[in-house]
């Protein structure tokens, strides 16, 4: 069967990953010259990287790293000290850990709770650990019920006092989903916290060991390659085609360079494109429907990532870092994390800005001041003086619409990868998966595509002759 799927990013790459596995032939269509879609990266012209986002794989992405074994390719996941590093702003210059030990889930990270007293007193402790204990006992069901509370009420009902929200899940919030608490539904932070505690090494990070675009996307289109499938770039979807009963007739790709349009026709067809340029390709006669109106209540968040080279080291930890400003979500030494990104002697930092709503109109200058403004709180010792650090080049890479912005009561209004089109399919970390947006929901979305697809393409094959007589 032939597929059709509009989007290059990890969820449409994912769907054709499984699909070929099957023994079907996708055809992956990218608007643009990049793969990767919300992890896309370039070379500037050193040949140094930058990319769409700070990129952090956890060990509680069973479907991500079991992606990685299927490729062969899991030696590129560089795994990081088990340990939560957050800046301490009233400390310029320090750090707070959590290091969870190596002993089974939920004790060890319960044991590196304890164990902290930089950021948390004894009473704070005991509030927090009764307060997510019914997320703990009652599970998931429980976790997604709490859609209905943005997290800051959810706290407050459990008791959790203000510094435990100020001193940890400010910072989990914007690292998760971009936005602050109070914004943000509960079942976001309460399914990352599930994860964390169930499996013993889900709070554990990896960094990949180069740019996302060639160490991870572009293995999966070799796999898909080599296996039947196409991708192709440069390959803009136009309009989805429909017919008189509404069912998908063709992609029309619109023709660049003064090429004419083009149709791609297929068996079935899918949409892995985010949330926000989906809607305004959706058919009228579509528009109608409850399933279609429900999702356009979903819109991206906007995402700022900067990528600052400085002409000595800024700092020695190779780790993901929660900064604890109230600009700046978190951040990461690439010349420490990343093999490709590797340098003994100078720093690339690069941080995320959120929320970035109030700054994603604003121009590169502006946001880069303010984030050395903050930088000079964070690393006191580099950036004030006589002898400071240089910033030597900059980048500053803006997503308008990135990842579905994970408000409350969002989660009930996400799409099934199933459509009420019986020959369309949503892939996408925005539809329905047990992950939040994020790289893992993403493949865990194609994934589910990909099995839909295949469960209906083989619910509707005619039975032969020799099939139906081996069944009788």
């Amino acid at each position: 069967m032939r597929v059709a799927i509009a989007g290059a990013g990890l969820a449409g790459l994912a769907c054709a990953k499984y699909l070929v596995d099957e023994g079907h032939e996708p055809i992956v269509l990218e608007r643009r010259n990049v793969l990767g879609g919300l992890v896309a990266a370039w070379k500037d012209e050193d040949g140094d990287w930058y990319e769409t986002g700070l990129h952090v794989f956890f060990g509680a992405y069973p479907n991500m790293i079991q992606l990685f074994k299927e490729l062969g390719i899991e030696d590129r996941l560089q795994w990081k000290e088990h340990t939560l590093i957050f800046n301490q702003p009233e400390k310029p210059g320090t750090y707070s850990r959590f290091n969870v030990p190596d002993i089974p889930a939920p004790f060890n990270v319960i044991t590196s709770i304890i164990r902290n007293n930089d950021m948390l007193t004894w009473t704070q402790k005991f509030k927090f650990a009764v307060g997510l204990l019914p997320a703990i006992i009652r599970g998931q069901q429980y976790v997604e019920k709490m859609d209905k509370y943005d997290l800051l009420a959810w706290l407050e009902q459990q008791g959790i006092d203000e510094r435990v929200n100020s001193d940890i899940f400010i910072a989990a919030s914007k690292a998760l989903t971009f936005i602050n608490p109070e914004d943000v539904s509960a079942s976001i932070p309460l399914t990352a916290i599930n994860r964390f505690l169930k499996e013993r090494y889900g709070s554990k990070v990896a960094f990949l060991d180069g740019s996302p675009t060639e160490r991870l996307c572009q293995p999966m289109v070799d796999y898909i390659i080599a296996r039947g499938g196409q991708v192709r770039l440069n390959a803009p979807l136009k309009e989805i085609m429909t017919d008189e009963v509404e069912r998908v007739t063709g992609y029309l790709i619109r023709g660049l360079n003064g090429a004419k349009d083009e149709v791609i026709t297929a068996d079935a067809y899918v949409s892995a494109m985010p949330v926000d340029p989906l809607k305004p390709m959706l058919p009228k006669a579509w528009q109608a429907k409850t399933f279609f109106q429900e999702m356009c209540k979903l819109e991206g968040v906007e995402v700022i990532n900067l990528h600052l080279w400085f002409d000595r080291k800024i700092t020695e930890i190779d780790h993901l870092l929660f900064s604890r400003s109230p600009l700046l979500s978190v951040y990461a030494d690439m010349s420490n994390t990343c093999k490709e990104y590797a340098d003994p002697d100078k720093s690339m930092l690069e941080l995320v800005l959120a929320p970035a709503k109030d700054w994603i109109t604003r121009s590169d200058e502006e946001i880069i001041a303010a984030t050395m403004t903050e930088l000079r709180k964070l690393f006191p010792q580099h950036f004030n003086g006589d002898n400071r650090a240089k910033l030597l080049k900059s980048k500053v890479v803006k997503t308008p619409r990135s990842v579905y912005r994970a408000l409350a009561g969002t989660q009930s209004v996400k799409p099934t990868q199933k459509t009420p089109i019986d020959n369309f399919y949503l892939a996408g970390s925005f539809t329905k998966q047990e992950y939040l947006g994020s790289m893992e929901g993403a493949v865990l979305s194609g994934k589910l595509a990909a099995k839909a697809i295949a469960q209906d393409y083989l619910a509707a094959k005619p039975i032969n002759q020799e099939t139906a007589v081996a069944a009788i």
